[in-house]
């Protein structure tokens, strides 16, 4: 009888564990694939403005991962009518309490990059992400002359699912696990 009890009290505290709410201090692989969709660029009708990542976190060298998501990102290719402007994957914490990253890619020119922008991530029920992405031109003295722009938020993302955010000719894959 004892062991029984014991054995119940283990499957009861596994239980409860289980379906705890996650902890602020969790850590999560974040991957993100940034990509032209077929048809004509939608440029933006403001350019990426000066402080492009104020108040978020850059992705350090210890937090960045290999990426997972390569088979997706090989489908994504100018044969099919796509083109991958960023792949990238790192671990944050992500809580209750909103948090930005700053993603980028390719060669900084005057403090802009060709892709640059913030994710900002939170957690309730479930995964919320805002995007602010921009996707740029730079004219032959290395300003920027022209930006498309993705502006989402509170954007669903279901934990170790695959997250396709639509916006006019870019688009964004996306896995939290």
């Amino acid at each position: 009888m004892r062991a029984f009890q014991s054995a119940a009290l283990l499957a009861l505290t596994l239980l409860t564990l289980a379906s705890a709410p996650v902890s602020a201090n969790d850590t999560y692989k974040v991957e993100v694939i940034v990509f032209r969709q077929p048809g004509e660029p939608v440029p933006s009708s403001k350019l990426a403005p000066e402080g492009w990542s104020a108040g978020a976190m850059a992705i350090s060298k210890e937090q960045s991962r290999e990426t997972a998501l390569d088979q997706e990102a090989a489908k994504l290719s100018p044969e099919n009518g796509y083109e991958v402007l960023l792949h990238q994957a790192w671990s944050q914490p992500i809580s209750e309490t909103p948090n930005s990253v700053a993603i980028s890619n390719g060669e900084q020119q005057l403090g802009h990059y060709p892709v640059e922008g913030t994710l900002t991530f939170s957690q309730g029920r479930t995964f919320k992400v805002d995007t602010q992405l921009w996707v740029n031109q730079f004219d032959s003295s290395g300003l920027v002359s022209a930006s498309e722009h993705i502006k989402k938020t509170g954007s669903p993302v279901t934990r170790g699912k695959l997250t396709f955010i639509d916006y006019q000719s870019l688009g964004i894959l996306i896995r939290i696990r």
